[in-house]
């Protein structure tokens, strides 16, 4: 497997939170002790932090599957579970992360970004913290909720200030290494380079980075050779150059087509990406001087570019001829871009908040007398329910006439003995719903019991 992944999926769970603690206070000459049972302790969280170590998506590409710890139990003695350690995901700068649909949910830049890509559950209350004075010993405690589980994938968008774009061959790889201290694999055949190499370059006082995107090719945008894989990394260069190939034995081609070609995929790509990279600018590098034929098609192809008002550097990767002359013309275009943007791009993170007064829940009937009652609160309090404990039952259905369930089953026209689900359709649980049970006040009975639901 190589090196260097751009494109890794990512199936992600939070950790669960932990349940919280029935327990009665018990010590020899002191009685009625009261509830003691601690909360649960939150699940951990699993967040992506951008890292200036990392550069490759490798390690998410062999292990997809990612969890944070669940928090602890709560304990009787108010002693409260320990929460759970968040699980911290580096990431390289430059990555955009997306959800099951394709859309994007962040767009990770600058090292110590960090985006919390999956909450923790909250731990659930004890029965210390569930007492009242209407419920003065709870005989019941809360169970932790169930942390987010979340499908994702992480594209890299390589940083560079400089693209080299070109054909295969064109010598691309040469002319980085050439230029900077990267040593990228360089070999006569096609698609040689099957990574994005990046160098930084040094001219005058000027640093900046480049990187040589492989694979492009007539049809690259469409998805042919290895360009569609790639050509997103050109998106944040503010510079590109093209490299043409002076001394190719190929059929067909020569310099100025090579340019059109380039161009035109570019122009597809952007159009299909929503990425205007038409206002980028452009210099245009006539590679392989050195050759005897590459000198002699340069003389005739130059003026034919300069006429097109580009400007163009003779240069050879092998001797080293232009390179200077190179270097400083591309670092004049990144120190324009620099001042044109002075501040560095900031993370785009795409929130979706709820509308404003949007209900907490909603009753959907499904024909006859049975009801779907949907909203995050009433699922959430259904899974911290131990329905095994009628005390706690009865606790559930206080805290759903509380928020108006009671009276929204009625008006929706709702009889007795109606069946009522709460929850998701893959995850719901079913009430016969009886419009007689007191929902106003706190039953009186042993612990973990409700005389209401006899």
């Amino acid at each position: 497997m190589p090196d260097f992944v751009d494109e890794a999926v990512l199936h992600i769970k939070a950790g669960d939170g932990g349940h919280g603690c029935a327990s009665v206070h018990r010590e020899k000459f002191v009685p009625l002790g009261g509830p003691d049972g601690g909360n649960g302790g939150d699940g951990g969280d699993v967040v992506l932090e951008v890292d200036r170590n990392t550069a490759t998506l490798l390690e998410y590409k062999r292990r997809p599957h990612r969890r944070a710890r669940n928090g602890a139990p709560g304990q009787g003695g108010h002693r409260s579970g320990g929460e759970g350690a968040d699980t911290v995901l580096p990431v390289p700068d430059g990555t955009v992360v997306l959800d099951s649909a394709g859309e994007v949910i962040a767009d990770l830049v600058r090292p110590g970004t960090r985006l919390v890509i999956a909450r923790g559950g909250n731990g659930g209350l004890g029965n210390a913290a569930l007492a009242s004075p209407k419920r003065k010993a709870p005989g019941f405690a809360l169970k932790g909720e169930l942390g987010e589980a979340v499908d994702v994938r992480l594209e890299i968008k390589a940083i560079a200030d400089v693209g080299l774009v070109g054909f295969p061959s064109a010598g691309k790889s040469s002319l980085i290494a050439a230029l900077s201290a990267a040593r990228p694999k360089i070999a006569d055949y096609p698609f040689t380079t099957l990574i994005p190499n990046l160098g930084v370059v040094e001219a005058g006082a000027t640093q900046f980075v480049v990187a040589d995107v492989p694979g492009l090719i007539p049809g690259a945008s469409e998805g042919r050779g290895l360009g569609l894989a790639f050509l997103r990394h050109v998106e944040r260069c503010s510079t590109l150059v093209h490299v043409l190939d002076c001394a190719t034995f190929e059929p067909g081609r020569d310099p100025v087509s090579d340019l059109d070609a380039i161009e035109a995929e570019l122009a597809a790509y952007g159009e299909a990406a929503g990425v205007d990279l038409s206002d980028r600018p452009r210099l245009v590098v006539l590679n392989k001087i050195d050759v005897p034929d590459g000198r002699e098609l340069t003389e005739m192809v130059a003026p034919m570019l300069h006429e097109r008002g580009l400007q163009v550097f003779e240069v050879s990767a092998a001797t080293r001829e232009g390179l200077s002359e190179l270097s400083f013309a591309m670092a004049e275009l990144v120190e324009a871009g620099r001042a044109a943007r002075p501040e560095p791009e900031p993370s785009r993170i795409v929130l979706r908040p709820r509308e404003i007064g949007e209900a907490p829940f909603e009753v959907v009937p499904l024909g006859g007398n049975t009801f779907r009652v949907r909203g995050g609160k009433p699922a959430r309090w259904v899974r911290q329910t131990d329905f095994s404990n009628e005390e706690a039952v009865g606790y559930l259905a206080d805290r759903l006439n509380r928020l108006g369930i009671e009276a929204a089953l009625a008006e929706a026209g709702a009889d007795e003995g109606a069946e009522v689900y709460i929850g998701d359709e893959e995850d719901s649980v079913v009430f016969d719903w009886d419009p007689t049970v007191d929902t106003e006040t706190t039953p009186i009975g042993p612990r973990g019991t409700d005389s209401r639901l006899g």
